[in-house]
């Protein structure tokens, strides 16, 4: 089978950034089920592993990354309970395995969803790795409920990129929120309104921007952005006993201590936490899938496809990461096989 991958950390723009190559197709065991991959997309943290896991360093084999993809299931280890051959499936899979830049992929199962029926494969492939982020930042670690929480206000820093676009959606349609989010060219702003958000204000005057809104604090912040630029603005808005969330990570430590006169919780969220340390809920990841899909279906959530390349080749991977490291990207870039 065909993958693709790369030998050393290099720049994008050199012609062995990402090398393809053949390789044996893996046979599955166990929990993991084999799937051949139809679609993925590419995120952030695709270019960080490839900009920093191989830094003065080659690999006498190359290294497959990739952390979303949509497909069939073609085979199933003696351990599988969760899907059959045949199933379509999506997944964002583990940070410490190989990754979906391949035609075939062994994943376990507990972190592997049914696909959603009513889109294509890679209008899937744009979901699982934002939605599973997204979903876990709100439902888990800041502990947001539709029963307790609804009309209550979030700003969301990073609306247009591929957390905040899901997110937007998640915050207001499954939770009931009135959502704020950043944006400031004319087609991010515009996305993060069809998206569903309420207030679109510009990132560079925060606190000044929100209060334009009519909004003097919010109840909750989720940064998808960088939380070290924005903490001042953060303790300022946030009320009391308000949440803050974040993915991001920030070069400076965070002060924790400017929170304590408003009594304001701070949550840490990543994805890749549950496959990472085989943690005992691990298949939560599976039900949230699954529930993701079925809000798709019913018409509640939509992709957040805004690119997409066809044709599974190294030229279309290195143009999928140099709009990642751009910072231009928006909603999620997709690869079709």
């Amino acid at each position: 089978m065909k993958a693709i991958g790369f030998k050393t950390s290099m720049p994008i723009t050199e012609a062995e950034s990402f090398i393809e190559f053949e390789k044996e197709i893996p046979q599955p065991a166990g929990r993991d089920i084999l799937v051949k991959i139809e679609a993925i997309a590419v995120n952030p943290v695709d270019y960080k592993v490839r900009q920093n896991s191989l830094k003065d360093q080659v690999s006498t084999e190359p290294k497959i990354i990739g952390w979303d993809a949509a497909g069939t299931v073609e085979a199933v280890g003696d351990g599988v309970s969760l899907f059959k051959k045949g199933d379509k499936v999506y997944y964002a899979g583990a940070i410490n395995r190989d990754g979906c830049n391949q035609e075939y992929q062994l994943v376990d199962e507990r972190i592997v969803g049914h696909a959603p029926h009513n889109i294509s494969a890679e209008e899937a492939a744009a979901i699982p790795l934002t939605a599973l982020t997204a979903w876990e930042l709100f439902f888990e670690r800041m502990h947001l409920s539709p029963e307790k929480d609804q009309g209550k206000s979030i700003l969301i820093i990073g609306g247009a990129g591929g957390v905040g676009s899901i997110a937007i959606q998640i915050a207001k349609k499954v939770l009931g929120l009135q959502v704020i989010t950043t944006a400031s060219r004319p087609e991010t702003i515009e996305w993060c309104q069809t998206m569903g958000a309420d207030y679109v204000v510009d990132h560079r005057h925060l606190s000044e921007e929100v209060k334009k809104t009519g909004f003097e604090t919010v109840d909750f912040i989720a940064d998808f952005v960088n939380v070290n630029q924005y903490w001042n603005d953060f303790v300022h808005l946030i009320k009391p006993q308000g949440r803050i969330g974040s993915i991001s990570d920030p070069a400076q430590p965070v002060d924790l201590r400017l929170l304590k006169g408003k009594s304001v919780s701070f949550h840490w969220e990543l994805m890749f936490t549950r496959s990472t340390f085989q943690t005992y809920d691990m298949q939560e990841q599976h039900k949230i899938l699954d529930k993701v899909a079925e809000l798709i279906d019913n018409g509640t959530l939509q992709t957040t496809l805004y690119k997409m390349y066809t044709g599974f080749t190294a030229d279309h991977l290195k143009a999928a990461h140099e709009l990642q490291e751009s910072g231009k990207a928006i909603g999620k870039t997709v690869i079709k096989f």
